[in-house]
């Protein structure tokens, strides 16, 4: 029986039936999941769920870590450690906004606070590790800089060891102009960092040094978007050779092509991320941006339109070609995770107070509602852990 079973699953594999799944496509077991948060009186801080990979289903959130205002996490590579920007004014005394530093429960996934530092910077949004776990990297929107943590050998943080104030000038006004850090990301190579400054409508790039933990500027020490595009978070395609920023102001993304041996980002196109039509755009931009696993689709969420811009990657060049978009139970997507089999992807509805599962077709890159949903009290992070057990 297990043979005939074995090749019926194979026939169907072959014949490519849209409606079969094969058994060796299918996902199996659970993935921890992470929710940052604003916190009030529907949140306390990091919550933690599991994500069923076989039916899609999440499991009721519950409080992992309280906290003030973790609105942006990152897990070590080893996955003992959390870490958490704090959107706060000041840390112990000091101007600035807060990193938080947990150890992760490998049971239960609980987070036990170890230490706090300050960010030296206001308001931190986004925070990144590097693939050495060596490093904390902080965006600091409100204070326009980036700064780096070293991350010591029990997990917690040391005081920055690296700041970089972002500044800019206008040569049209003939006046500076305000920088807004809005993320930072670290490349396959462990050698550069890239910042999306907002005000600067630029995407700073550094050189790492993980070991001494510090940024450098590269050269050359940036790549420019179109002016008034306000780039805002960036993700790298898997072959490493492509990179995508998505620009919150004028609701589009630009693709670049990435040297990396140089740390050299190069424009080659700019794509809307709205349907063709859409002419209103008061009250609208854009938040998160996130390639598919497989590299053949990328994400890009639409606050305001209230939606997920899909889009296919031409693997030869990178560039973009737009699939459609999803809405149906999206309400001001902050932040959505694609779960690392590529077969999920988790909205979080910011202004709803819930997190809302899509089935990804692996054909089309559509997203496909489930009707799942669980309540998460003022969502803006979503991020994933295997799950041992």
């Amino acid at each position: 029986m297990n043979l005939l079973r074995s090749l019926a699953l194979s026939v169907c594999c072959l014949c490519g039936f849209s409606t079969l799944i094969c058994a060796a496509d299918a996902p199996t077991g659970k993935q921890r999941v992470y929710f940052g948060t604003y916190t009030g009186k529907s949140s306390k801080g990091i919550y933690r769920s599991e994500l069923d990979l076989a039916t899609g289903k999440l499991s009721p959130p519950v409080l992992a870590g309280e906290v003030t205002n973790p609105s942006f996490l990152a897990i070590a590579p080893n996955q003992k450690f959390l870490y958490a920007v704090g959107e706060l004014s000041d840390v112990n005394g000091k101007k600035g906004g807060a990193v938080n530093a947990f150890s992760i429960d490998t049971a239960t996934g609980d987070l036990k606070l170890l230490n706090q530092q300050s960010s030296v910077g206001g308001g931190p949004c986004h925070i990144s590790v590097d693939r050495s776990g060596k490093t904390a990297l902080v965006a600091n929107y409100g204070g326009g800089s980036t700064a780096v943590l070293p991350i010591l050998a029990d997990g917690k943080l040391g005081e920055a060891s690296s700041f970089v104030q972002h500044k800019g000038h206008d040569p049209v006004k003939d006046k500076p102009l305000t920088p807004h850090a809005h993320s930072i990301n670290v490349d396959a190579g462990n050698r550069f960092a890239f910042v999306s400054d907002l005000g600067l409508d630029k995407v700073l790039v550094y050189k790492l040094d993980p070991e001494k933990g510090t940024i450098t500027a590269n050269d050359p020490p940036a790549a420019s978007v179109e002016k008034g595009s306000g780039p805002r978070h960036f993700a790298f395609h898997p072959s490493g050779n492509y990179a995508y920023v998505i620009n919150e102001s004028l609701l589009t993304v630009t693709a670049f092509q990435y040297d990396a041996d140089k740390g050299v980002l190069t424009p080659q196109q700019t794509i809307s991320t709205l349907p063709e039509g859409v002419t209103d755009r008061k009250g609208m931009s854009t938040a998160e941006v996130q390639v598919h696993p497989s590299g053949k689709f990328l994400y890009g969420s639409n606050r305001g339109h209230h939606s997920i811009a899909i889009f296919s990657i031409d693997p030869a060049t990178g560039k973009l070609t737009a699939v459609g978009h999803q809405g149906q139970g999206i309400k001001t997507p902050r932040n959505f995770g694609i779960d690392p089999t590529g077969h999920f992807l988790l909205a979080a509805n910011q202004d709803t107070d819930n997190v809302i599962v899509f089935r990804i077709n692996q054909t089309t890159g559509q997203l496909e509602p489930t009707d799942v949903s669980v309540s998460v009290g003022k969502p803006v992070c979503v991020k994933f852990q295997p799950l041992t057990k």
